[in-house]
């Protein structure tokens, strides 16, 4: 889960520092809660800092094993399944609005850029796999707007995994970071977005859900474009070595131009390392 901010070219603009010195900087760095979506009406979700900040556990596999080719992890957080995907050679980049989750990310071995969904990114229509995990649907608090964007992202063939709230729920509203002891972050647009909500939702922006599962209380969706076949995971993850290299090759030019970019800003960026190639 990552605090909503957007570009002018996004949902809604929320100021740099209301997202980077709130109390889910704070969580991340001490790597536990207490931390709580806070609506206005005084109604509080909790967030699992201390399973984001653990290693990928049943449920988080399960997503993972749907992971093919080249995957983006919108939202990373401290970057659980971008490590998790990088141990296993694979060719993974988290983003996340929070320096603080590109910080510990990249601590653990994976690769992450300090930026919104929104935002420029590197590989633009070249990922193999996105993620919006932890609640993510809800970034910008507009799930169509969101699901458009991603569409972007995907190379043909690509795929969009979701998890989803537990309950049948579609909710949009300005929520605050609440750390339990008095402490609240800037007010910012989210979601809650259930398993029906997201079917509607995929409907009205070309998407449609050829998967659904739950592990542990946890519930999850695969998206494709309404236009994609229904394919097993190795089926589009299987590339010609010419086609990966050149993907791999124009990936590390924009990662590199946008570390570059990052380091003459003075802000964090990236991991010292590009990620591998895909197998």
């Amino acid at each position: 889960m990552t605090p909503a901010t957007s570009t002018a070219s996004g949902p809604r603009d929320v100021p740099a520092q209301a997202w980077r010195a709130d109390p889910y900087a704070g969580a991340l760095r001490a790597g536990r809660g207490p931390l709580f979506l806070h609506r206005a009406d005084g109604w509080l979700l909790p967030l699992d800092v201390q399973r984001w900040c653990a290693g990928a556990d049943a449920a988080d596999e399960s997503v993972l094993a749907r992971c093919h080719g080249a995957v983006l992890d919108i939202g990373c957080g401290p970057g659980r399944l971008v490590a998790a995907l990088a141990e296993r050679g694979r060719r993974a980049l988290g983003i996340d609005v929070t320096p603080a989750a590109v910080a510990r990310t990249v601590s653990r071995g994976g690769t992450a850029l300090c930026r919104s969904v929104f935002d420029p990114l590197p590989g633009e229509h070249r990922w193999d796999t996105a993620l919006l995990m932890d609640g993510n649907i809800g970034i910008g608090g507009d799930p169509e707007a969101l699901l458009d964007r991603v569409a972007s992202l995907l190379a043909p063939g690509g795929r969009l995994l979701v998890e989803t709230a537990p309950v049948e729920v579609d909710e949009r509203c300005d929520v605050r970071l609440d750390d339990g002891r008095g402490g609240l972050g800037a007010p910012f647009p989210w979601a809650r977005v259930g398993g029906t909500a997201l079917r509607h939702h995929a409907r009205s922006t070309g998407w449609r859900a050829v998967h659904g599962w739950q592990v542990t209380g946890r519930h999850f969706a695969e998206l494709v474009p309404a236009d994609t076949r229904d394919r097993a995971p190795s089926d589009t993850g299987d590339r010609s070595a010419t086609d990966t290299g050149d993907r791999t090759a124009a990936d590390m030019r924009d990662l590199a131009t946008t570390h570059q970019r990052d380091r003459a800003a003075g802000g964090p960026a990236t991991a010292p390392h590009p990620p591998g190639a895909a197998p």
